[in-house]
């Protein structure tokens, strides 16, 4: 589907948690109405256990507060969070647990970061869209903390299009039934102007939006006339979309992709080695950034085009899981993600040759080529075809 574009929004950019969450906990502070939250992970931390308190003390004070979890990324999510949780007058619901007679629909996830809070008010509607899990920054794979991640705060008219996502999950989610699915097509209105920024929500589901947000990305690439800048926790791109990539390269567009260095998920990254060969053979570059753990995904075109979100470049991301992306059509918010990304890049990042390439030794050229073609395997078993789509 198109992406509907709304004006009048004020989009704030909050890198990693030091940013998010105390921009999210003084919002969940103030909530008056209503809350939904949706995380993939909800950790147990003191960042976890400060959330639970102030979605607590939300419900206590009178606030509808849904809060969505996944089955999977938060399956070790302490059951004395969720006794507080429902103690408190919380709804909280689990989307699809894995089941082990049902392995296709146990990989559809929802990987979304999202929140809204008090839509319908005016003065006090937002949003948060991005890539931040409910857990702590330095809660992260072993010997890589902290998380280098993005996230936006986003007031004005596009609230509504988020309250409407949200609602939307979470009634199709819990165990309502069909009044639940009504309710769920109830819309607030849009607020009024909060900024100047022009925005539009992208996501992705396995109905109306099976493609939407990979569509944004490559609509912006194919018109890129000077930049692209790309940040990528987990990048295993399809054919098209390094098509989209190498075709901009060739129109004189300076391409760079930030890939994760410590990983993880080491099987996909060797997957994503693989294809570094026929990237910058094609002249686009390549940065890994080895600091800390990378788990953002975001992108700045031309210094006008620029998204954050929870979508992956990666065919997890794209082809099974539901996720949420913001975009962003304003010139000051693109530069100041830009050079947030530069910064990082500076400061931990390291550009990766075809000379790099010439030294592996070739058993870990071997890997790499075992790694990729069991991911394209992978895709095929869960979504058929979308394995013959990648590169």
């Amino acid at each position: 589907m198109k992406l509907r574009f709304v004006a009048g929004n004020q989009i704030d950019l909050l890198n990693s948690g030091g940013e998010y969450f105390p921009a999210l906990f003084l919002a969940l502070e103030s909530a008056r109405q209503e809350i939904y939250l949706e995380s993939y992970i909800f950790a147990q931390d003191a960042t976890a256990n400060a959330v639970v308190d102030r979605l607590c003390g939300a419900a206590r004070r009178g606030v509808r507060v849904h809060l969505l979890v996944d089955g999977f990324g938060s399956r070790d999510m302490s059951a004395v969070y969720w006794a507080r949780l429902q103690d408190s007058g919380v709804l909280v619901s689990e989307f699809r647990r894995p089941a082990i007679l049902r392995p296709v629909r146990g990989m559809r996830r929802m990987h979304r970061k999202l929140v809204v809070i008090d839509a319908a008010s005016p003065a006090a509607a937002c949003a948060f869209v991005g890539g931040i899990n409910v857990v702590d920054d330095w809660n992260a794979p072993d010997e890589i903390p902290p998380r280098y991640d993005y996230a936006v705060q986003v007031r004005g008219p596009l609230v509504a299009q988020i309250h409407a996502a949200a609602s939307h999950l979470w009634a199709v989610s819990a165990i309502s039934g069909m009044r639940a699915r009504a309710r769920a097509r109830v819309r607030v209105p849009p607020g009024p102007p909060r900024g100047s920024a022009v925005a539009a929500l992208a996501i992705r589901d396995n109905v109306l939006h099976r493609t939407e947000i990979e569509d944004a990305y490559l609509a912006a690439i194919r018109s890129a006339r000077s930049s692209i800048l790309m940040a990528s926790g987990y990048f295993l791109p399809s054919r098209r979309f390094i098509a989209a990539l190498r075709a901009a390269s060739v129109r004189g567009v300076s391409v760079t992709i930030v890939t994760q260095g410590p990983s993880d998920h080491p099987l996909l990254k060797a997957a994503t080695q693989s294809l570094y060969r026929l990237l910058l053979g094609a002249e686009i570059g390549l940065v890994e950034y080895g600091k800390s753990f990378l788990h953002a995904k975001v992108a700045v075109i031309d210094d006008r085009w620029a998204t954050v979100g929870s979508s992956n470049i990666d065919p997890f991301s794209l082809l099974l899981s539901r996720e949420a992306n913001v975009v962003v059509m304003d010139a000051p918010f693109a530069v100041r993600l830009r050079e947030s990304l530069e910064a990082a890049i500076l400061e931990g990042g390291s550009r990766v040759s075809l000379a790099d390439l010439t030294r592996l030794p070739w058993y870990v050229r071997l890997i790499q080529w075992f790694a990729y073609r069991l991911a394209r395997v992978s895709v095929d078993i869960v979504t058929p075809n979308g394995g013959r789509t990648m590169a």
